[in-house]
């Protein structure tokens, strides 16, 4: 039986690549696209990628989204605007996934690292999918998190379109130009939420650079007992072992080697030759894949009853080691 879907705040980066993955989709269709910037325009005129695909934006409000019935609404709209179309949705027989920061925090919402959490989510009827450096980050630790002497530190650097397309300095490739911007100095919301989900405080400078798409994550920590760089590689390889998305490697991986996946590389295994406690590791992702569009469809997958990879490629390209 294919399921509907319907996909509000369409004109981001994030949405174009899940209307994308779900219109390659077998079990599900797409019944409305909602842009309320953009009602009535076709699609590819927004999102050139779709052209020819004949989807229309129609304008969906909380106050009318009652009136456009699916069986799983994807909230992919701005930050403290998701809340009220939940609260709109609240009697209706469906699911919602909110690809916004408003239901994080949120213990009546599932949180949905898939690989982490994927016994809760399988029939949730409430996701709050997770940021795109928080993905990472939070990969990056699960392994150690037990381990950890000490608050880590992520230094996490993003392509251009993790900042969206309302224009700013951050998503500018003209400012970006052989330049490179801090997200935030402090108090980065995703911060909070690798923080919080890990049960354990964490320090996050996030930064923008100027490719288009891509994370890159430096994460620096101290363990409470000495450990080897192949010690080290051996604890990540057995704990993600039956992962199929998530590939650990020796070598440092790269951005490119992830771009367009719905792939997290972690590799470039390091201990302080000062010290023995303290080490580093990198992990790479697509901020608008693994990030965001191919985890949201992975937990729509486990909402709906289906296959969790369905529609997903688990070895797309830059899955050999590097």
């Amino acid at each position: 039986m294919t399921r509907s879907i319907c996909i509000i705040g369409a004109r981001g980066y994030v949405a174009e690549e899940l209307i994308k993955l779900v219109l390659k989709h077998d079990d599900l269709t797409i019944k409305y696209v909602g842009s309320r910037g953009n009602a009535g325009q076709l699609v590819d005129e927004i999102l050139p990628s779709l052209a020819g695909k004949g989807i229309k934006f129609d304008h969906i409000s909380p106050e009318n989204v009652t009136d456009y019935p699916a069986d799983l609404y994807v909230l992919a709209v701005p930050n403290g605007v998701a809340a009220d179309y939940a609260d709109a949705l609240k009697d209706m027989d469906c699911g919602i996934i909110d690809l916004s920061y408003d239901h994080r925090f949120d213990e009546n919402w599932d949180y949905g690292l898939t690989e982490k959490n994927r016994q809760a989510l399988q029939g949730s009827k409430k996701v709050s999918n997770p940021g795109c450096y928080a993905t990472g980050a939070q990969f990056g630790l699960l392994p150690i998190i037990d381990q950890l002497a000490a608050s880590p530190v992520v230094f996490g650097v993003s392509g251009y379109s993790g900042a969206g397309r309302t224009p700013s300095d951050k998503n500018n490739p003209d400012r970006l130009k052989e330049n490179f911007l801090p997200y935030a100095l402090t108090g980065h919301g995703h911060e909070a939420e690798i923080s919080h989900h890990l049960g354990y405080e964490v320090s996050f400078i996030p930064h923008v650079a100027p490719h288009f798409r891509g994370i890159s994550l430096t994460i620096q920590f101290a363990l409470k007992t000495p450990s080897s760089a192949e010690e080290l590689l051996a604890l990540y390889q057995d704990y993600y072992a039956d992962e199929p998305l998530i590939k650990v490697q020796t070598d440092i991986p790269e951005v490119s080697s992830t771009a367009d996946s719905a792939a997290v590389k972690i590799g470039g295994f390091k201990m302080d030759t000062r010290t023995a406690t303290k080490g580093i590791i990198i992990v790479t992702l697509d901020n608008l894949m693994k990030g965001a569009a191919s985890q949201a469809l992975q937990n729509i997958n486990l909402m709906l009853g289906l296959p969790e990879l369905k529609g997903i490629n688990p070895e797309p390209k830059g899955m050999n080691d590097g």
